[in-house]
């Protein structure tokens, strides 16, 4: 059997997630699954490395699946990309050990939020970027971003669907810049809970709004109460940019 790993990028706005839902395939994992199907004759079913929510976009998913026979990585590739929606791109097919696993192999993940704060609308990000029309307090938000760094409990900022054994994950830096009217919020940790990222970044919209003191996010990481986080960042604004094995 050939292991082969992709490398996948996707614009989530039209589809309900990642993960292959039982009474609908409008998912990521679905469609590929559908065509990687036809291509081998055989029912495929693909691994993949994160199941980013409903609406989320990436830049590089990490997949693999396992094949009998001998078709080459760019066979696949070819294929893959003729017949999936275009807003679903495979980027590189690569043959990998065996003992590969795409989720269980990952060291650190990488996700990007998009901020567009201006006054008025930006018409070409609408649907790839959170539009915040009051200014935010970037230095406030820098201040609060070392509060999340390291392993915390983050039972507050995960949804009630999040069943992991443990509510543990650390978070190794968070970058916020801020460019041409865009804050761009860059989050590395050894993996996320379900909603995690666009929860952290709604609280740190709300430290920028002054709503919120820096100082009060670790009483709210240690209450492990779900209802003491505000709002939650929008979907279309979360970008999977990296996985690293």
């Amino acid at each position: 059997m050939n292991n082969y790993k992709l490398t996948i990028q996707y614009d989530g706005g039209r589809y309900r997630g990642w993960q292959r839902l039982g009474d609908s395939d409008d998912t990521i994992q679905g469609k590929i699954e559908n065509v990687l199907t036809e291509m081998a004759g055989v029912k495929i079913e693909i691994i993949g490395c994160s199941r980013t929510d409903a609406g989320v976009h990436a830049f590089a998913q990490i997949a693999n699946f396992k094949l009998g026979g001998n078709l080459t990585e760019s066979e696949v590739m070819n294929y893959l990309n003729r017949y999936l929606p275009q807003d679903i791109s495979i980027k590189e097919v690569m043959l990998v050990p065996d003992r590969f696993h795409s989720r269980y192999n990952a060291k650190d993940k990488t996700y990007l939020y998009k901020i567009w704060n201006e006054q008025y609308t930006n018409p070409f990000m609408r649907k790839y970027s959170m539009h915040i029309e009051e200014k935010l307090d970037i230095e406030r938000m820098k201040d609060a971003c070392q509060y999340f760094i390291g392993a915390h409990d983050f039972t507050a900022f995960s949804n009630a669907k999040s069943k992991k054994k443990s509510m543990v994950r650390e978070i190794y830096a968070i970058d916020l810049e801020e460019n041409d009217g865009f804050i761009e919020i860059s989050v590395r940790g050894d993996g996320f809970l379900y909603n995690m990222v666009r929860k952290m970044v709604g609280t740190l919209i709300e430290v920028g709004l002054g709503e919120i003191n820096a100082e009060q996010i670790p009483g709210i990481l240690e209450s492990k109460e779900r209802v003491q986080t505000g709002r939650m960042a929008e979907a279309g604004g979360l970008y999977l940019v990296k996985v690293d094995f």
